[in-house]
């Protein structure tokens, strides 16, 4: 699977499948803000299946498509990628950004979940 970054229309349209499940090209370009045509949402189907984001299966006489991963993997590499691109590898620098943008927004419940995180990856290393 390639690690490339998608275009806006296929970040938009793997949103789509991830939430949906799976959906026809007509289900995914009606639930796409300011959609392109029902050609162009095919071609980008097609691109996505070619770069093996996306899969299909014929049912009744129309295709349906779907992720080709899981979403838990799909979260997961494009947080690595995430990571390498903007904070060096670093994921203490990507969650340090994170939390200065954020922390007033966090509740005590979240921040006993990020320090039960914390204290697991901590007995990991060990």
């Amino acid at each position: 699977m390639s690690a490339a970054p998608f275009s806006r229309r296929e970040r938009q349209i793997m949103d789509v499948l991830f939430r949906l499940g799976k959906a026809t090209a007509a289900q995914v370009r009606a639930a796409i803000p300011d959609p392109p045509s029902y050609s162009a949402v095919r071609a980008h189907l097609r691109t996505l299946e070619d770069k093996g984001h996306v899969r299909h299966k014929a049912e009744e006489l129309r295709y349906v498509y779907m992720p080709a991963q899981n979403p838990e993997k799909a979260r997961r590499g494009a947080l690595r990628h995430l990571v390498d691109t903007f904070f060096p590898g670093s994921p203490a620098t990507a969650v340090a950004a994170l939390l200065s943008a954020h922390s007033s927004e966090l509740s005590g419940r979240d921040l006993d979940e990020l320090q039960t995180l914390i204290d697991q990856a901590r007995e990991e290393g060990r």
